[in-house]
């Protein structure tokens, strides 16, 4: 009897539950990235993943088949570095709280001053946020989003950008530690410690003594407990701990090498991020051997600017040449992933092609904008490229993708098919990291 009453019970469920049919896109030019582009192939989508690509690949039974003569198939582009998905970042204007008094000036690394390495933008992922309707309709399928107020600012996440629950949009987390080395900023700005560039390094190097010290703590008393007195729990340090690896600012040439020397003394995985001057710095990176991430916000002048004042020539030649940038690194065999840096949509695509126009590789473009954007964020065995097995993060396009006006037929997120609205919303932020110092961060 109680079998029978829950399949009873279960019953409409499963008249109810719709199974998506398999999608083949057949006939088409395919980019797979990781490995030849197929001139003429076939790749299958099922229940979220790609369950088949090549060229000789036949539709299963039953399948939505999609002629692609005359399309060129994509992995979904990837933006490795935004805020897309959680509100911007509000700066901080130093005034006290709403409600109670103003904090008082931190007095030392004991106080952790700006950090909060401890939340996670997993936590903050709404999928009703317009800027990602935005991005998608532009070809982005996925986004690694992050908080970006304080030196450790906190732990970020790497989503999907289409889904009502935002749960299931989350690829991977946390992916990493962002950080920020300006001095100042927040409650008690100027008032408390750190109050120079060099009190922030002093600062980080700190807070992972800290680290070390704390670890080792708790190790030995979770060995042997008795007679001893438990270490305090810390969640500053928690954070740090959970993060993978460390997300550091640094633009002009000497930023990179005073970030890169303080980046191998923490002895934790990093990745470099604005190197706007990194044709300047092809060789410091490489030997650095961090993965970089390079800002398509090229440089451009004041319009508060003197339109009949002399500039200095530094000045000139970082706005002229900053662009190579991509292209000297690819050059260089540095990894590198280009990212929005609070652009719209519209603005960091053209920046791309900006880059492209100076020497990039249209083909390193493209993989920088989607397998080394996912290998980034460590999840390059889920998406990123076009592979038995991934997520079926797709884009159908007729014509280039990354040039301007292409006609994009298709995006496909988790296997959910998308058209384009022509008419959609161009101007509004996209996936970008709001508020960073232009000059790297650092003081």
């Amino acid at each position: 009897m109680a079998k029978t009453l829950l399949a009873l019970l279960t019953l409409p469920l499963l008249a109810t539950a719709q199974v998506q049919p398999p999608v083949a896109i057949r006939n088409a030019k395919i980019v797979t990235i990781s490995g030849p582009v197929l001139n003429k192939g076939t790749i299958v989508l099922r229940n979220g993943l790609i369950e088949d690509v090549g060229e000789n690949v036949i539709p299963p039974a039953g399948a939505l088949v999609i002629d692609g003569e005359g399309m060129t198939v994509y992995p979904g582009l990837i933006d490795p570095m935004s805020t897309l998905g959680i509100p911007l970042a509000v700066p901080a204007t130093g005034a006290a709280p709403a409600t109670g008094a103003a904090a008082p000036p931190s007095r030392g690394p004991e106080d952790r001053p700006r950090t909060t390495s401890w939340e996670r933008a997993a936590d903050k992922i709404s999928s009703k946020d317009t800027r990602i309707d935005v991005a998608r309709n532009a070809g982005f399928t996925s986004a690694t989003t992050f908080p970006t107020t304080g030196i450790f600012a906190g732990q970020g996440v790497m989503f999907n950008l289409a889904g009502d629950n935002p749960s299931k949009m989350i690829l991977a987390s946390p992916v990493g530690q962002y950080m920020t080395l300006t001095a100042g900023g927040g409650f008690g700005a100027g008032r408390g410690f750190p109050s120079s560039g060099m009190g922030v390094f002093a600062y980080v190097r700190q807070i992972f003594i800290d680290l070390d010290y704390y670890e080792r703590s708790k190790a030995s008393y979770e060995k042997d407990p008795a007679g001893k007195q438990r270490p305090a729990y810390d969640r500053a340090l928690e954070g740090l701990k959970e993060s993978p690896r460390l997300f550091i600012p640094a633009s002009s040439k000497a930023e990179i090498e005073r970030v890169s020397g303080l980046a191998k003394e923490l002895k934790m995985p990093f990745i470099l991020y604005g190197a706007l001057e990194g044709y300047r710095s092809a060789a410091q990176l490489k030997a650095a051997g961090a993965p970089v991430l390079v800002s398509t916000k090229w440089p451009v002048k004041s319009p508060a600017a003197d339109p009949d004042g002399e500039e200095p020539l530094r000045a000139l030649e970082f706005r002229e040449s900053a662009p190579n940038t991509p292209s000297v690194l690819a050059k260089a065999g540095v990894k590198f992933a280009l990212f929005s840096d609070g652009q719209s949509t519209a603005e960091f695509l053209k920046g791309v092609r900006t880059a492209i126009e100076r020497g990039l590789a249209h083909d390193d473009a493209v993989k920088a904008l989607t397998l080394t954007a996912a290998e980034m964020a460590g999840a390059s065995n889920r998406v990123g490229s076009l592979e038995k097995g991934k997520i079926a993060n797709v884009v159908v396009t007729k014509g280039d993708l990354l040039a301007d006006k292409t006609a994009i037929q298709f995006v496909f997120v988790d296997g959910n098919k998308f058209v384009p609205s022509p008419d959609g919303p161009v101007t509004a932020p996209a996936a970008g990291t709001g508020r960073r110092p232009r000059d790297g961060g650092v003081e």
